[in-house]
C-alpha cells in the first residue's frame, strides 16, 4: 500500500469553492484530523468555513504551517490556472503541497521549478503502488466491512471511520482502510483506488485489506456508487476485491439524484442492498447488509429520530447518522448481537 508520511500542521486550501461537497477533503481533516490543522485559506468568492482560522500564506507561514494541502477537488481532478500564484507562494514560503487531485502536482513545470528552488515538497496522493497484481478472488483470513453508497461524497468514509473507531473503543481489533485520497491523508496509508487501472482494481482492494488473523475487522473505506454513471466500474472493482462478509448503505437525507448528474435519480436502499448481494456474492456467498447509515445534515434536528426510526422500520435495517446517533445497534447486527 502507499503509505505517506506529511509535514505538520496543515493549511487548508480550499480556493474559490462555495459547494460543500467539492470541499470533502479539507472537510475531513478539519473533522478526523484537527489537531493537525493550524487553519485555512481561501480565494475570492469562497464561501467554504471548516471552523479554522482563516490565514493568507504570510500569515500561516508565520504562523508555523508546514503544508498547504489542497482541500478541493472537483470533477475531472484539475488544478485551475488562478490557484498558481498560491501555490507558487506557498513553496517560496518553504511550504510542502500536497494535493489529492487527478492533476499531478510534479506535472506542473512552474511547481517543479519552484519547489526545487525552496527546497520545498509536492507530494501528489494520487499515486498507486507499482506492480498491482490482478485480483485472484481467493479468500482471505480475518473478517471485512465495505461501506457502499447510493451516491458520492455523502458518508462512505466518515461511516467507515466512525465504526473502525468504535469497534477499536469496544475492544475490538479493527482497522480503517483507505481507498481514496483524503482517507490516505487522515489514515496514513492506503491505496487510491479511482488511480488504478481498471484491470487491477480488484487486486489493489485485495491489497488494501489483506489476510488477517480470524477475528480482525477491516473496515474499508466505499467509493462512488453501483449506479454511478461516472464511477461505477471503481465501485465494482472495489467490491469484488474487497469481498466484504458485510456492508452498510450510505446515503444522504433528501438527496433525490446523483450529484452533478440531474438526469439520474438516486437508488433505493433496497436497489442498492441487492446488487451489493449479487455482485459480492460470487466472491462471498455469505456477504449480508448490516445496517443504514444516513447523513442526516440536510433536515431538521427534531426530526431526524423519527426519520432514522422510520428507515429502520421499512427495511428492517439497524439506522444511524454516525457523526450524531450511537452506532452501537449496527456493530452490534454486524457481531450477531442483535
Amino acid at each position: 500500500m502507499t503509505t505517506i508520511t506529511l509535514r505538520t500542521p496543515y493549511l487548508l486550501f480550499i480556493g474559490s469553492e462555495t459547494e460543500p461537497i467539492y470541499a470533502k477533503t479539507a472537510a475531513g481533516l478539519a473533522k478526523w484530523r484537527p489537531e493537525s490543522c493550524m487553519g485555512q485559506l481561501s480565494l475570492p468568492g469562497g464561501t467554504i468555513d471548516l471552523g479554522l482560522a482563516k490565514h493568507s500564506v504570510a500569515s500561516a507561514a508565520e504562523a508555523g504551517a508546514k503544508s498547504l494541502v489542497i482541500g478541493t477537488s472537483a470533477v475531472g481532478g484539475a488544478i485551475p490556472e488562478a490557484w498558481m500564484p498560491t501555490l507558487v507562494a506557498a513553496l517560496q514560503a518553504g511550504m510542502d503541497i500536497v494535493a489529492g487531485v487527478h492533476t499531478k502536482l510534479n506535472d506542473i513545470p512552474a511547481l517543479v521549478s519552484v519547489a526545487n528552488e525552496s527546497g520545498a515538497k509536492l507530494v501528489d496522493i494520487r499515486v498507486p503502488p507499482k506492480d498491482i497484481p490482478v485480483g485472484t478472488g481467493k479468500k482471505r483470513a480475518g473478517k471485512r466491512l465495505l461501506t457502499v453508497g447510493t451516491d458520492c461524497a455523502l458518508g462512505k468514509k466518515y461511516t467507515a471511520l466512525a465504526i473502525a473507531n468504535r469497534l477499536q473503543e469496544r475492544g475490538m481489533d479493527a482497522d480503517f482502510r483507505a481507498s481514496g485520497q483524503t482517507g490516505i491523508m487522515i489514515a496514513g496509508s492506503g491505496i487510491p483506488i479511482d488511480a488504478v487501472v481498471a484491470d487491477f482494481l480488484s487486486g489493489a482492494a485485495e491489497m488494501i485489506s489483506p489476510d488477517n488473523h480470524p477475528d480482525h475487522w477491516d473496515i474499508i473505506e466505499g467509493q462512488g456508487s453501483l449506479f454511478h454513471p461516472g464511477y461505477s466500474s471503481v465501485s465494482t472493482g472495489l467490491l469484488v476485491g474487497s469481498q466484504p462478509d458485510a456492508f452498510v448503505v450510505c446515503t444522504e437525507a433528501l438527496r433525490t439524484h446523483i450529484k452533478g448528474w440531474p438526469d439520474f435519480e438516486l437508488p433505493s436502499i433496497p436497489a442498492v442492498i441487492d446488487r451489493t448481494i449479487e455482485i459480492a456474492k460470487s466472491v462471498n456467498p455469505g456477504i449480508r447488509c448490516v445496517g443504514i447509515s444516513v447523513n442526516t445534515s440536510a433536515i431538521p434536528d427534531h426530526e431526524r429520530a423519527a426519520y432514522l426510526a422510520n428507515l429502520s422500520a421499512l427495511y428492517g435495517l439497524p439506522t444511524m447518522d454516525p457523526l450524531v446517533t450511537g452506532l452501537d445497534d449496527v456493530i452490534d447486527n454486524l457481531l450477531g448481537q442483535k
